[in-house]
């Protein structure tokens, strides 16, 4: 018997023992094939594929576990199994002999190939592998989980007979669970590697068009403990049904399109970059950019990703215009996007992709008419937000565009008021938190642009055109309706919708604030009057200015071209909406060919708050930081058309007159 064990060894070692042979025509190995004449880079003198990792005797001793192993199992304990903030389930370290465990017998690096416990290390040759992307290490963060904490706890991205019946949802049934658990070999078979004939990673089936994850993942409406199913409009998202070609070697997947990568086009299943969700990206990565911005980037960078390439979004998030124009602030620091975060993002200041876009179902636009305003846009189809009815109540999926928006700009604590966006106005009449647009907007103002509710028809618009000005000030866009979108003022310079060819949304803008078109803001030199300060000179005054809404570069033809963009500005001139008072000093002409901005006496939102001199009617309102107080009041009388307070070293009094304040040169001198 001692004989006939050691021939057995000699035969195997010398490559006599014809395990090859039992290699049916299914068992195609490829790289899994170390033998002198197979497949792997990496070369052993054993002629026999099968002795590398199985024995035919005095394997590895753990009895009902091991499949006749002949490789020495990695006793790694990993540093870090993957998690996530919105995984239901919980990871573990994998069982010594357990499925996953063979596999990392070899992928994690710990253990040489062709250490065998019945003959010990085969002579081995050849690359060092397993190469960089098949070598795990002793983290698991950037793996697909597996090996979780029995029993499986369900969860609305998962297909419900996981739970029910331990069963997947593949048609072919060849992607299972193992043992009721997910292991390695719930999606790879060791044995053949080219299943799938485009992405040969041992996958169990055909992989493209999201087919393997789609067995586990449910693209369908389901919720779950309360929780909605984020996949819940996949199959006819953008990134699902998407045509355009996919540059090979960019990490998007081992597929010709984006509707083939699928899933593949965003996550990667081992070693992804992005850890939690694993998220993909550039590679090298963006220095000092967050993992989900990272991953979108990929595609929407202007670059030669995709073919037809798609608008530059990243370009606009970097625009650095005149002054201080820019774009939506990326996450910094602590402050960085979660798909479990909160709703409302208190205290917790960031802007990334997936905050108004839901990666899943974000359709593209075909049509910017339907539906009209104030409905959220295709492309950011199924988002959550925020009730404007009381800022706290969560809408999911948001159903306006405003909605989404409120998730920063309504009730949420932490707001500044940043420095690189650009002048900001204060204004007189206020509510408690000024950065709060649901006070300026809902029905409870006095007056607002309508975002939040229908245009008032109590007060007539003479100004109000029948459709909107394209970027070009030539042609004419959408028709003008009862509501507006936020994005129709906070808009890319360039974008799509007004005849740009650059992305649409408040991505960035060559203007400050994100807006659309050039609007400027009247302002005073600092200090104490007479030197500075609030009635003193306007430092920025543009007399007689172009009235159109253009902006093909910049400086636009108009300071207000963004106003210009829905209103004639023609007829404000005219003063066909605000004539002349008692006195016959006043009307709009006056102010705007002397150079007065508009933020001047209007908000730009809606009186969020009220004063006992100022109604609100018109969105007239003052900058406390331009204008100030005369003889203690600060207001507007709408039934006759006057104003109270100091501006521009002049005094506008109670009945109607104006009088100089300083002796000096004005364009006012001669009108007033």
């Amino acid at each position: 018997m001692r004989n006939l064990l050691l021939a057995s060894v000699f035969l195997l070692v010398t490559g006599g023992l014809l395990c090859s042979q039992v290699v049916g025509p299914a068992d195609v190995l490829g790289a899994h094939d170390m033998s002198p004449s197979g497949g792997s880079p990496v070369k052993g003198t054993v002629s026999a594929s099968c002795m590398y990792c199985h024995a035919p005797h005095s394997g590895v001793g753990l009895p009902g576990n091991t499949p006749l192993w002949s490789q020495t199992l990695s006793t790694q304990t990993y540093s870090q199994t993957y998690t996530s903030k919105s995984l239901q389930n919980v990871t573990q370290q994998p069982a010594l002999g357990s499925a996953s465990n063979l596999c990392l017998s070899c992928h994690d690096g710990t253990v040489a190939l062709g250490q065998t416990v019945p003959y010990g290390q085969l002579q081995m040759s050849g690359k060092t592998l397993p190469i960089a992307a098949d070598l795990f290490g002793p983290n698991l963060q950037g793996s697909h989980p597996f090996s979780f904490k029995l029993p499986l706890v369900d969860s609305p991205d998962l297909v419900a007979t996981l739970i029910s019946s331990h069963t997947t949802n593949d048609p072919l049934k060849q992607v299972t669970l193992i043992n009721n658990n997910v292991e390695c070999t719930s999606c790879h078979t060791p044995h053949v590697q080219a299943i799938d004939p485009v992405s040969k990673n041992f996958l169990l089936r055909d992989s493209s068009s999201g087919q393997l994850c789609l067995s586990c993942h449910e693209p369908g409406l389901r919720t779950v403990n309360k929780l909605t199913n984020p996949l819940a409009s996949w199959s006819t998202g953008i990134h699902a049904v998407a045509a355009n070609k996919v540059a090979l070697g960019v990490g998007l997947g081992s597929y010709g399109t984006m509707s083939q990568n699928a899933c593949l086009s965003c996550h990667m299943p081992h070693n992804a970059a992005g850890g939690a969700r694993l998220l993909g990206g550039p590679n090298p990565p963006t220095p000092n950019m967050d993992a989900v911005t990272q991953n979108c980037i990929t595609c929407h960078n202007g670059g030669s990703n995709l073919t037809p390439a798609i608008p530059n979004v990243f370009g606009e998030l970097a625009k650095a215009g005149v002054g201080t124009g820019t774009g939506h602030p990326l996450p910094s620091g602590a402050s960085t996007h979660d798909a479990a975060e909160a709703v409302k993002l208190d205290n917790n200041r960031h802007s990334t992709c997936a905050d108004c876009h839901n990666p899943h179902s974000s359709q593209q636009v075909a049509s910017f008419a339907s539906p009209p305003p104030p409905a959220i846009r295709a492309s950011e189809a199924g988002v959550v937000g925020i009730s404007a009815s009381d800022g706290i109540s969560i809408v999911n999926p948001a159903v306006n565009q405003y909605e989404n928006c409120l998730r920063c700009h309504g009730t949420s604590q932490g707001k500044q008021t940043l420095t690189t966006f650009g002048y900001a106005p204060v204004w007189a009449a206020a509510a408690g938190d000024p950065l709060n647009v649901i006070t300026q907007f809902s029905l409870g103002a006095t007056s607002s642009h309508p975002v939040m509710h229908d245009r008032s028809s109590a007060l007539p618009q003479p100004s109000l055109l029948p459709s909107i000005w394209n970027l070009d000030g030539k042609t004419q866009g959408r028709a003008m309706g009862t509501r507006i979108l936020c994005s129709d003022c906070h808009n890319s310079d360039d974008n799509r919708e007004f005849g740009g060819a650059g992305p649409n949304g408040p991505h960035g803008s060559q203007y400050t604030h994100i807006l659309e078109r050039r609007y400027e803001f009247s302002q005073v030199a600092p200090g104490i009057p007479p030197a500075g300060g609030p009635g003193t000179t306007i430092q920025n005054l543009f007399p007689s200015p172009v009235l159109t809404p253009g902006c093909g570069s910049y400086p636009c033809p108009s300071p207000y071209a963004l106003c210009a963009k829905c209103h004639d500005l023609t007829s404000v001139v005219s003063d066909a909406s605000f004539r002349p008072g008692p006195s016959g000093q006043g009307g709009h002409s006056l102010h705007i060919n002397t150079g007065f901005s508009c933020s001047v006496c209007h908000t730009g939102h809606g009186n969020g708050g009220v004063s006992a001199a100022i109604s609100g009617e018109r969105l007239v309102n003052f900058d406390i930081n331009v204008v100030s107080p005369n003889a203690g009041i600060l207001g507007y009388n709408r039934s006759t058309n006057t104003c109270t307070l100091v501006c521009h070293n002049y005094a506008h009094n109670t009945d109607g007159t104006v009088s100089a304040q300083a002796k000096k040169s004005s364009p006012l001198v001669n009108k007033h």
